[in-house]
């Protein structure tokens, strides 16, 4: 099962999801900011994509320096209190596949965990020569 933490506002996040759907992927779409994971589920995606708590924190167009969530000394545990409380500070999209868990930062990072990744295109939209 392919979910997608997905923001529709965001271009990167309708892309990636583009990505999947090209790929023949019907994901499960969540808006992650509407509904949130659970503390447990939170922690477990930003680690199977290798990140920690603080390098899947969104800084842009959040309540991020409001916060002060640039202080070295807040703890995971804190970074995620904050992530709960306010959803819109998780970057985006988060994509879960079979084949693992990625920041698709950029979108095409989502190639490495798709079974059937579309075809590149040239950047005109068209299918290489």
């Amino acid at each position: 099962m392919t979910v997608i933490w997905h923001n529709p506002n965001c271009s990167t996040s309708r892309r990636v999801l583009q990505m999947l759907q090209d790929g023949g992927e019907a994901p499960e779409v969540i808006d992650y900011r509407r509904t949130p994971p659970d503390r447990e589920t939170l922690r477990q995606w930003i680690a199977d994509a290798g990140l920690t708590v603080r390098q899947a924190l969104r800084r842009r167009n959040t309540p991020y320096d409001d916060l002060g969530l640039d202080a070295p000394e807040l703890t995971e545990d804190q970074l995620v209190d904050s992530i709960l409380a306010h959803p819109i500070l998780l970057e985006r999209p988060f994509v879960r596949t079979p084949l693992g868990t990625r920041l698709c930062r950029p979108p095409e990072r989502v190639f490495e965990i798709m079974a059937n990744p579309p075809a590149p295109s040239t950047p005109d939209g068209q299918p290489p020569a």
